[in-house]
């Protein structure tokens, strides 16, 4: 008997504080329907009535999505049916500092949240920081914005560092599971990673993103590619051509909103590869090479170029560039690009139109504004661009069609180096050869590349890292193997990325790498040295090392890298950048001991490649170097080399 008392006693309760609250908020909301329909509606009571039935409305349909997740319908205040557009994770300058949002894009506002910290065991959840009704959201021009706070870049070294770490802990990670560790050493693992990708999300983009409420604040998002600021930009600009009304949330409503976007987000992780499944795809590491043929459909005449894009580190990073082809509808590029994959998945491709007006400034970067024209992405499937032929595509983008080809080398393949058979060129002859037959210091072909690049391309945006057209690059490598009188006119004529790739491709080309394959060990242990004292010694004694041909040029390339470094504020290339660019070209094992020691392509990644970075950028780094002093020194660091 007392147990049937105890259970009724808890049935009128639940009845009581649970289903009786929600039963009444069904009864009036029925009520405030009703009254609406024989209200006039110029009564002053309607548009309260209206607001109230929206939030009784909107508290249903919270407790509904509670049941049935699938239920996506939020009442707006016109009473239609509010649908998520899009939803991502950007970076935010906010107070000075970058903070990780989740945007979400609704059919007439646009909310950004913040995940909130919850305790093990209870719901995830967002809280609101702000949000912008679309009718009153505008996008500043770029001259007539505002200059934004300082936005201070990361140090580059620090990014470099970090990669470090993401790579070494994914080849721990590989190792704990092939030796079937255990788990709970995996996930710390795991963690360690995820932190430092985090770190590596929030710190790298750096592409300006404004928007501004048309009431008085502007909000600043900063993204690692102009495509997704275009994705954005045009996602809101199609959403506010619809007829849309300014309007105000209550703190109920707001609530209700934010607490949909737990359940309609359809990106629900950090875009880091922590947060991947083990059987997803690690990316391609190595060389894709594209062929950037022609694009159709464009209306009216324009000056028209593409840049090409590939993921790496779960952030976006351009290329390569055309040429811009003037005053046409077809443009017919036909340029081919080699771009260097780390880890990547995807390629993307952006038609931009040139501008030419200076007055279109854009103040958060200092830089004339072009108009992109279309966007487009792939999928770099390993099956398909991994064959040894070309595979011809055409990518889609606003009714333009960009016609391309593409074909993909392995970086365990793009290790071996083939000398020349003849020993009349420069390219796959030793540099000893060279300088000899030549009676010089340098070889000519380094001398004429660098002269050029610091007379006209020293300014230029992405030297180095651009790549070059490699029709181009290939007429430049012949002239120079031919030792043809024209080279001169021709550098002074060619686009200077050609110049900056034909100097790589030099030091690609060279029967071992320019520090050679016999110091290499010994140049991984010394850089990986904690005391600067020993590792002084060290690196030095290794340059005293090098044949005398090798040294000379190392050193002349040396200099030549910290000057073009010292006009990073408008090139953009840091010392960090040129030795990422240049680090794995002078510096590479030997066929012989990659095969002995890596297993995978982003095993070479992790164990080698940021090894090679770091030896080059000690070298930048370090006061200027000479030959003469270096000879002269008698200080031996004892190590086996």
């Amino acid at each position: 008997m007392e147990i049937l008392l105890i259970i009724r006693f808890c049935c009128n309760c639940t009845y009581a504080l649970l289903y009786k609250p929600i039963d009444r908020v069904t009864r009036s909301t029925l009520v405030l329907h009703d009254l609406l329909k024989h209200t006039p509606v110029d009564h002053p009571d309607y548009p309260l009535l209206q607001d109230a039935l929206r939030i009784s409305q909107n508290f249903l349909s919270s407790i509904n999505e509670d049941i049935d997740p699938r239920r996506t319908a939020v009442t707006t205040p016109k009473g239609e049916t509010r649908q998520l557009v899009k939803d991502g994770f950007l970076v935010e300058m906010s107070e000075s500092s970058r903070k990780l949002r989740h945007v979400f894009l609704f059919t007439d506002v646009l909310l950004c949240a913040k995940l909130k910290k919850t305790s093990a065991g209870k719901h995830q959840q967002y809280d609101c920081k702000w949000y912008i009704p679309l009718a009153d959201l505008v996008f500043p021009s770029p001259e007539e914005s505002e200059a934004s706070p300082q936005v201070h870049p990361f140090p580059d070294h620090e990014l470099e560092d970090m990669k470090t770490k993401i790579s070494a802990l994914k080849s721990e990670i590989q190792k704990e599971k092939a030796n079937k560790g255990q788990s709970r050493a995996i996930e710390r693992l795991k963690k360690k990673m995820f932190e430092n990708e985090f770190l590596l999300l929030l710190n790298s983009p750096t592409i300006p993103f404004r928007i501004h409420n048309r009431n008085g604040k502007s909000y600043l998002f900063l993204l690692s590619s102009d495509y997704e600021r275009s994705e954005w930009r045009e996602a809101i600009q199609k959403l506010q051509k619809k007829d849309l009304q300014a309007f105000v949330l209550s703190s109920v409503e707001l609530q209700v909103l934010t607490g949909s976007c737990f359940k309609l987000r359809t990106v629900h992780n950090i875009p880091v590869t922590s947060n991947k499944d083990d059987d997803e795809s690690p990316g391609l590491y190595g060389f894709l090479h594209v062929i950037v043929h022609s694009a159709k459909g464009f209306k009216q005449s324009a000056n028209l170029y593409c840049t090409l894009e590939v993921d790496s580190f779960g952030y976006f990073v351009s290329k390569a560039k055309t040429r811009v082809f003037r005053d046409t509808t077809e443009p017919k590029w036909d340029e081919e690009f080699e771009i260097e994959l780390e880890g990547s998945q995807s390629l993307r491709i952006l038609c931009y139109e040139k501008c030419y007006d200076k007055t279109k400034v854009n103040k958060d970067n200092n830089e004339i504004v072009d108009k992109i024209m279309g966007k487009g992405q792939i999928q770099l499937d390993p099956q398909t661009v991994e064959s040894k032929n070309w595979h011809t595509d055409v990518i889609e983008m606003n009714g333009i069609k960009v016609e391309f080809s593409m074909k993909f080398t392995s970086r365990d393949m793009s290790l071996k180096r083939t000398p020349s058979k003849k020993q009349t060129g420069v390219f796959g002859v030793k540099i000893s050869v060279v300088t000899k037959r030549e009676r010089s210091k340098v070889p000519y072909i380094v001398r004429q590349c660098i002269e050029e690049v610091e007379k006209r391309g020293i300014e230029e945006v992405g030297i180095y890292r651009i790549s070059g057209v490699a029709t181009d690059i290939q007429a430049l490598k012949a002239v120079f193997d031919a030792n043809n009188k024209d080279i001169l006119l021709m550098l002074s004529d060619m686009d200077i990325n050609a110049i900056a790739g034909t100097l790589k491709l030099y030091f690609r080309e060279l029967p071992e790498p320019l520090l050679t394959d016999r110091l290499y060990p010994a140049f991984m242990e010394g850089i990986a040295l904690s005391d600067p004292a020993a590792k002084e010694n060290c690196m030095m004694h290794l340059l005293r090392s090098l044949p005398d041909p090798n040294l000379i040029t190392f050193l002349f390339l040396l200099e030549h890298l910290k000057r073009v470094a010292e006009k990073e504020p408008i090139n953009k290339m840091s010392l960090h950048n040129l030795a990422t660019v240049f680090g794995p070209t002078l510096l590479r094992p030997s066929e012989v001991e990659s095969k002995a020691h890596l297993t995978s392509a982003a095993d070479i990644w992790s164990h080698d490649v940021m090894a090679q970075v770091q030896v080059l950028l000690y070298y930048l780094q370090h006061p200027p170097i000479s030959f003469a002093e270096l000879k002269r020194n008698t200080l031996y660091f004892s190590t086996d080399v």
